[in-house]
């Protein structure tokens, strides 16, 4: 095998496939499939990933392989292939599909160096090693390949003796701590506490330390135990009686924290019906997609624990997804909880440091489970026994840019590999997993209630039109207004909601009408009170609000919407007592932040948390028995038609906040329109009838989970172009699909231009089209190799966004 098949890290139409590079003699049986390696490109030097040897190639003349990057494959197998099934299924790069399953550090600039390994010594090497790794030196892997010994380090490496690690410029770097050893026998130890002066009273004490713990141990903890200097340490290493060296340890985000180990708790009747079947395919290792369907609080999490409980006693793994950041401080305290140091965490609050060592962790079989956001479905494991995604409706799974994958769908091809369940759990589960339970395709498992047979909060829905009929101008309703007085007054926490995604605070003029929008995007600019500027969401322009009109010159310009920092304002006028805790993108933008605003909540340090979307889902606290959503209804007007299913399952989740223990919650909804049925049938908490009155919608108008859809978005900086070129497409499309498909466009996108660059869509819908896939890559393939124009032209299987 001395050929090697490399995707390299050019993400264009051209370089997308394989090239066949020659392994030089010093390589072989070295670079195996999996591995990243360094190679010739044209004129420069780049990455690529080995995909696959040969022991020919139809090229007559190969160039070589500079050098490999790794000592073990960073993609196994199984990625490999799941590689492949990515590129096809989403239509994206190769390369794209490889880099999305790796952690940030390693797609960095990086040097390399070479290592001792935990708990080896120089001695273990061979003799030609030896004058290398002296001293815990760092080995150099540029001197390393100077030195012709890369093969011996492999060698090593495979023996357990050796380890490569990427000191990753200025992304990530190893965490190195200093450690203190023996450098005699334990006798010599004794022999030698007697020749030390009674003066050096100190060194003695360092020393007799050494002779009860005969082992290495960090300098710190030396310092500490023995109450002492470092320089009384620094003086024994001098004399050679100790050995200072430097040793790596993981990053641990949880470092300061203890998690109190919890043990199963017992099952309910209901849980334990949901819970067989899952069992049952454990044991029988059989692939099976369960729909864990159950009203908040009804004890979803510890089905979870008690599954993931098995599968570590089989001796395999289990991968958990949770929606981002919001879940993660609770999740995070219940698996650790249960599982201790088995589980590693991958969540976008960790720098990329912890995240290459969790990563690691994984890759190195130290852990037996990962519970992490969207991208955590790629962890390395290689014994997978059941994948869980928690909320599944969340479209937080769904990646936006290339490759542009769903979770659910990546894991359930993993489970076809590994021949494993998948549990996908939700209080309101997306349209398409429902129906795809009642199709018999799922098996669905319900809890249709509370546990501890705790009753549903009631909720009440406040038409805010009645009450600027009644002269009422605030954005609280008077009903909520004394409920939250009541609250603070019994000593009880309160959660306020603002559904802010898609509504925010704009800049109008009241005379004229004219709102300020930014000069590149169709859109209008978002006011951000903290240092009062204007900014655009998409292109990233920012401008101060102007003092005049620019169109009418009036003074009257003002902003409107409601932020959660005029909320914060507002209340902090009606109800100057109340002690507020603000969760929003410009609070939780540090790192820790978010846990820390909970932790406080969860003390009882406010009475009131006020935040967006991410309090809405997983917040289990005992005290609180209100919820309050300020405007339920600034995402049913957004032109999607998934509006109303978001809209549903956000108030079904916020209201599921309330009353969770032993006090009864209630929760008030104030909209504009109370009688659309999502917002009512929430009210009622009614997940049933919300499924049937939204299929009928969906299936009169041709949408999922009737019809696939795909999008194509063509852009450019000329309007004539994108719309000629948009044309073309449309009518290659409607030519290649058959006529049950409906093809909608040319059309301007709902955001018709943005960063100057004007922006035409085609929707197509369609329920069997063989050839779909075939036809949008020849279309694909058309226009990307045609960079020169400056058209881009993108395709989404299964969009979430339509915007």
């Amino acid at each position: 095998m001395q050929i090697a098949s490399v995707i390299v890290d050019v993400p264009t139409k051209q370089t997308d496939r394989a090239f066949d590079y020659f392994i030089p003699e010093q390589w072989r049986g070295v670079i195996q499939p999996g591995m990243r390696v360094i190679i010739p490109f044209g004129p420069r030097n780049i990455q690529g990933f080995v995909i696959g040897l040969k022991a020919e190639s139809e090229l007559k003349k190969l160039r070589e392989i500079i050098a490999p990057m790794d000592l073990e494959p960073v993609l196994n197998k199984e990625l490999l292939e799941l590689g492949n099934w990515l590129t096809e299924s989403t239509l994206c790069f190769k390369i794209f599909a490889f880099q999305v399953m790796l952690p940030a550090a390693l797609k960095a600039k990086y040097e390399k160096k070479v290592k001792l390994a935990i708990g080896a010594a120089v001695a273990d090497l061979p003799k030609p090693l030896h004058a290398f790794f002296e001293n815990d030196v760092l080995l150099d892997w540029e001197d390393a390949l100077k030195s012709g010994i890369v093969p011996l380090l492999q060698k090593e490496a495979a023996n357990g003796h050796l380890e490569v690690i990427y000191m990753v410029k200025e992304r990530v770097k190893k965490k190195q701590q200093k450690y203190i050893r023996p450098a005699v026998t334990l006798a010599e130890l004794s022999e030698e506490i007697d020749r030390i002066p009674v003066k050096a009273e100190k060194q003695r004490q360092v020393l007799r330390y050494f002779t009860e713990n005969f082992n290495e141990v960090k300098l710190k903890k030396l310092v500490t135990d023995v109450n002492t200097s470092a320089s009384t340490v620094k003086a024994l290493v001098e004399k050679k009686l100790l050995v200072e060296f430097e040793m790596e340890v993981y990053r641990n985000p949880f470092e300061h924290r203890t998690f109190e180990r919890t043990k199963p708790l017992p099952l309910t009747e209901a849980q334990q019906t949901a819970i067989g079947p899952i069992l049952n395919a454990l044991e029988q290792n059989q692939h099976e997609v369960f729909l864990l369907y159950g009203v908040t609080g009804s004890g979803k999490t510890e089905i979870y624990l008690q599954s993931i409980q098995e599968v570590i006693e089989k001796g395999k793994e289990a991968i958990v997804l949770v929606p981002e950041i919001a879940l993660t401080p609770q999740m995070v305290n219940r698996f650790k909880g249960r599982f201790g140091d088995l589980v590693a965490v991958l969540h976008s609050g960790l720098s990329a440091g912890e995240k290459y060592d969790e990563w690691r962790k994984i890759q190195r079989k130290e852990v037996k489970v990962a519970v992490g956001a969207r991208s955590a479905i790629f962890a390395p494991f290689e014994n997978i026994g059941i994948m869980i995604i928690d909320e599944e409706h969340e479209t937080s799974y769904k990646q936006e840019e290339m490759p542009r994958y769903h979770a659910r769908d990546v894991a359930i091809e993993r489970a076809i590999n590994h021949n494993c369940p998948v549990v996908l759990g939700s209080a309101t589960p997306s349209l398409e997993s429902f129906a795809r339970a009642q199709k018999k395709v799922y098996q669905l498992l319900t809890l249709p209630n509370r546990m501890n047979k705790q009753s549903l909060p009631s909720v009440e829905i406040i038409d805010m039109r009645e009450e600027l009929r009644e002269g009422n101008r605030s954005m609280f309703s008077r009903k909520l207004f004394e409920m939250l007085k009541d609250r603070i007054e019994k000593r009880q926490q309160s959660v306020l909601f603002l559904n802010k995604r898609g509504h925010s605070s704009f800049v109008m003029c009241r005379d004229c009408g004219y709102v300020v929008n930014c000069p590149n995007c169709d859109i209008s600019l978002t006011y951000h009170r903290v240092n009062e500027q204007m900014k655009c969401h998409y292109c990233g322009y920012e401008s101060s609000v102007p003092k005049h009109c620019p169109e009418c010159n009036s003074e009257y310009i003002r902003y409107f919407g409601t932020g959660t920092q005029k909320v914060e304002e507002e209340l902090g006028k009606i109800l100057p007592e109340a002690r507020v805790i603000r969760m929003d993108v410009d609070t939780t933008g540090r790192k820790g932040s978010h846990e820390r605003l909970l932790t406080d909540f969860k003390d009882g340090k406010a009475d009131i948390l006020l935040g967006t979307q991410m309090i809405a889902k997983g917040l289990d606290f005992p005290s609180i028995t209100l919820v309050g959503v300020l405007s339920a209804d600034t995402m049913l007007h957004l032109p999607d038609f998934r509006a109303s299913e978001k809209t549903f399952q956000l108030l079904t989740q916020v209201s599921g906040r309330a009353g969770r223990h032993q006090l009864p919650g209630e929760v008030i909804i104030q909209t504009y329109t109370p009688e659309h049925y999502s917002i009512e049938l929430a009210g009622h908490q009614d997940y049933d009838l919300f499924y049937q009155r939204e299929m009928m919608i969906r299936k009169t108008h041709h949408y999922p989970p009737f019809y696939y859809l795909s999008l194509i978005t063509v852009s450019h900086e000329q309007l004539f172009t994108v719309v000629s070129a948009t044309e073309k497409i449309v009518s290659y499309v409607r030519s290649h699909v058959s006529n049950e498909a409906v093809v909608l466009g040319p059309a301007a996108s709902p955001i018709p231009r943005i960063n100057n660059r004007y922006r035409y869509q085609c929707l197509i819908k369609y329920k069997r089209e063989p050839n779909i896939i075939k036809t949008l890559k020849t279309i694909l393939d058309q226009y990307q190799k045609d960079t020169k124009s400056g058209l881009q032209v993108s395709i989404d299987v299964n969009p979430y966004i339509l915007m």
